[in-house]
């Protein structure tokens, strides 16, 4: 889903929850590519008008949080407020380095504090928090694995691995 009309739409054909995500954000709100450019208040503003549209639970990337545990903390009450049920927050460094093609990734300490701030920032026990990482693509199964279950300690509700490259 990526707008009001997108999300009636997908009620109307009987989906149970949405997708709204970083990339289509960028698309339908700035008419460019996912460069990491879309403010949070301006993806917070879509989710709002996504949600007022109809009753289909939104799930939404919160991409990385917006920075650090600190912004993850105002990411999750913004975007509670604007209505989702569940968000992913990522654990992919950014800003990318200069000529760098693929994000590298935070440490796996980091990415704990990331998801604990976003597990603390919380006020309703029904939203649901998903550590996502793309370690699979970027750092390999041993990593990501690592990863998952230092998330799952954590706290985290659930898990979202993205960009796998191998039936490992």
């Amino acid at each position: 889903m990526y707008d009001p009309i997108s999300a009636r739409i997908a009620e109307e054909l009987g989906f149970e929850v949405g997708m709204f995500a970083g990339s289509i954000g960028s698309f339908t709100v700035l008419g460019a590519p996912d460069l990491i450019v879309l403010t949070l208040t301006e993806f917070a503003q879509q989710v709002y008008r996504i949600n007022r549209a109809g009753k289909l639970p939104v799930m939404v990337d919160a991409d990385h949080g917006y920075g650090n545990a600190l912004n993850v903390m105002r990411t999750v009450q913004e975007l509670e407020s604007a209505g989702v049920a569940a968000l992913t927050i990522e654990d992919t460094q950014l800003p990318r380095e200069f000529r760098e093609k693929k994000p590298g990734l935070i440490s796996i300490e980091e990415g704990v504090g990331k998801m604990r701030a976003a597990l603390a920032a919380r006020e309703d026990p029904s939203l649901t928090i998903v550590g996502r990482t793309s370690a699979p693509a970027l750092t390999g199964t041993e990593d990501a694995v690592a990863r998952a279950k230092a998330y799952v300690q954590a706290g985290v509700d659930a898990l979202f691995f993205a960009g796998g490259v191998t039936r490992e």
